[in-house]
């Protein structure tokens, strides 16, 4: 954890850019509003769970450049170890601006309540550890620090513009929306969001958990399998295959949602309840178009 805090890269996208993000939504796009500010709760605490995927990459791989990780290896600790450690600090780290969000959101913008804040705990959790897994497969197929940042970019960028974190799922065209089932921060932010926004429980938001948490585990077994404690060591080349192999689940998944799921419904119905009173919960509806508001 200290080592973490030591790295800029880290603390940025940890701490800094989660809490920018925050008073960008809650300030200008939801213009303070409680009704507003808690429907982009979501999508800024999911900045916060997905930034972990960035730091600890980076970090593991600038560990790994400075013989951090050769000297932690003459220790009795196997690469399961100390990934799981990681992981374990990562969430720690995380916890505290994600109760800093929260408080700030019931202090400054007057929220009045967090939804459902046990499908909300969860899902801080799942999250964090499989973007902080997703992090781990990137530190272990990338060799230097250069190409953890391309890499990191070209992950990011797709997560955060595609996926509803940026801009409300509903509000993006029909080939987007179909597009970002795919990717898994459009589950995460749709849970963070149902959860916050709409008080939905874990069993209404099992498809999202699920998902979540098959992928944790299959990209940290990944992660383990592909470990390198030394800078000079590489990995074969079905060791990458192996790495893309880890998006799979959402691969199915995606082609599932476009046939028979209802998460883009899902998104819609609640993002038009922005207009109804709160004491209507919204409920799924059938997929329509782009609205022509502004959000």
């Amino acid at each position: 954890m200290l080592l973490a805090l030591r790295n800029r890269m880290f603390f940025f996208f940890s701490v800094i850019f989660p809490l920018v993000m925050f008073f960008l939504y809650g300030g200008v796009f939801a213009k303070g509003k409680p009704q507003l500010v808690s429907y982009f709760l979501g999508p800024v605490i999911a900045f916060n769970v997905m930034g972990s995927f960035w730091g600890l990459s980076v970090a593991l791989v600038m560990f790994r450049e400075q013989g951090i990780l050769r000297r932690f290896h003459i220790a009795p600790v196997s690469a399961t170890d100390m990934l799981a450690s990681s992981v374990l600090a990562n969430f720690v780290l995380t916890l505290p601006t994600v109760f800093l969000e929260l408080f700030l959101s019931w202090a400054i913008f007057h929220v009045p309540n967090f939804g459902n804040l046990l499908s909300l705990t969860i899902f801080v959790v799942v999250g964090t550890v499989s973007f902080a897994s997703l992090g781990l497969v990137v530190a272990s197929v990338t060799n230097t620090m250069q190409e953890t940042q391309v890499i990191n970019q070209l992950i990011w960028l797709p997560l955060i513009f595609l996926s509803g974190a940026t801009l409300p799922l509903a509000y993006l065209p029909q080939s987007v929306q179909r597009f970002a089932v795919f990717l898994p921060a459009t589950y995460l932010v749709n849970a963070l969001q149902s959860a916050l926004y709409s008080s939905f429980s874990i069993w209404k938001l099992m498809e999202q958990f699920s998902c979540l948490l098959v992928w944790a585990l299959l990209t940290f077994f990944v992660a383990t399998q592909l470990f390198r404690w030394e800078p000079e060591a590489k990995i074969p080349r079905r060791g990458k295959l192996l790495a893309l192999a880890t998006a799979l689940p959402f691969f199915l998944l995606g082609a599932w949602e476009n046939g028979r799921g209802n998460l883009l419904a899902q998104s819609q119905a609640t993002f038009h309840s922005l207009d109804t009173p709160r004491d209507n919960p919204p409920q799924p509806s059938a997929p329509a178009q782009r609205p022509d508001k502004p959000f």
